[in-house]
């Protein structure tokens, strides 16, 4: 009579512990899902995002940059922008992100456009800081 009050504990611990993974794995939101398959699609280079990166302090757009690209931030604080060229070759660019500088990833979604070629805008008056003068 012992023993079957042990196996009766050791089944019904089994099947509490079933239940609760049960309970766990089903429990996923739908939202979960959804995002973890968008990121995941992204960083295979099949959804076209655009990258706007701001300087808060002056409210000025630094950089702006759209096509098929992965964006992940490195453990030193860096952005990371990745993505693929025509010839399976990669590139990266690193954006240096600091107390002032922040940035927005727009996801436009599956386009029919060329998944290898990307645009970079730049903000000139950030780059070359030239004033013109008029002589007369």
């Amino acid at each position: 009579m012992f023993k079957s009050k042990k196996y009766v504990f050791i089944i019904s611990a089994v099947v509490l512990m079933v239940l609760m993974l049960t309970v766990i794995l089903v429990g996923c939101r739908q939202a979960d899902r959804v995002s973890h398959n968008l990121s995941l699609e992204a960083d295979n280079f099949n959804v076209a995002r655009k990258l706007t990166v701001i300087n808060q302090r002056t409210d000025t757009i630094l950089f702006q940059m759209t096509g098929n690209f992965s964006v992940k931030k490195e453990d030193d604080g860096d952005l990371a922008v990745i993505g693929e060229n025509e010839d399976g070759t990669y590139y990266k660019h690193f954006i240096y992100l600091s107390s002032e500088i922040s940035y927005i990833v727009e996801d436009l979604g599956k386009t029919g456009v060329n998944k290898h070629k990307y645009s970079i805008n730049f903000n000139p008056r950030m780059i070359v800081p030239i004033e013109g003068t008029t002589i007369d």
